[in-house]
């Protein structure tokens, strides 16, 4: 009787270790279908933030610039996107270094040569660097803000460098225009003096002669 009574006890610790492991086991496969529902569930978020700095005043090209340009492949596309990176969103900018990645690519192909300077140049290649690293920020999987702020700014600046001496270039122009303009009006003004002391020169000797 003894050894029966034994027996059972031990057939219902069993049970108990049993009945305790299966309740695990529930609990756990339960709280995994928990997280996987969560994962499935939870809505990808959006970064709807602004970057760039909206005050920045990139130059205008002078006139004696604008009609230049106008032969030059895309730039006044180039132009129009470079001026409106600012105040943009994350998947806007994506989309718009993509574009000037492309422009500037072709531009720095074909410098026309009413435009080509080694300074301009110069700066055509910096923005096209600017460009691609960019393009490469707004592209990775986890953009630092900081690194795109930092990445706008020195776009804004090689833009702007690069229409300023596009303008420098063009006022340097019209200043050596206008000197070898002056160059050719003095020697005309020397040439009309000489002219003059010439026949004045002739009516002396008439007047002597007689």
């Amino acid at each position: 009787m003894l050894l029966e009574l034994v027996y059972l006890q031990d057939i219902i610790k069993l049970m108990k270790l049993y009945l305790a492991l299966l309740l695990s086991f529930v609990l756990v496969a339960c709280g995994n279908n928990s997280e996987e529902a969560t994962v499935v569930t939870t809505p990808q978020k959006i970064n709807n933030s602004r970057f760039g700095n909206t005050n920045i005043k990139i130059p205008q090209l002078s006139e004696n610039a604008k009609t230049e340009v106008m032969h030059w492949g895309a730039f006044e596309d180039f132009e129009i996107l470079a001026k409106s990176m600012n105040g943009e969103t994350i998947e806007s900018i994506k989309e718009k270094t993509f574009q000037l990645n492309n422009i500037i690519d072709s531009l720095s192909k074909k410098i026309p040569d009413t435009l080509y300077t080694n300074s301009i140049q110069t700066r055509v290649v910096v923005v096209k660097t600017r460009t691609k690293l960019l393009n490469q920020e707004v592209n990775k999987s986890f953009i630092d803000s900081i690194t795109l702020q930092d990445y706008l700014k020195e776009f804004n600046i090689s833009v702007t460098n690069l229409i300023t001496q596009i303008n420098e270039k063009f006022q340097k122009d019209a200043i050596d225009l206008q000197r070898i303009d002056n160059e050719k009006q003095e020697l005309e003004n020397q040439k009309r003096f000489l002219d003059s002391v010439y026949k004045a020169e002739l009516q002396d000797k008439k007047k002597n002669k007689k």
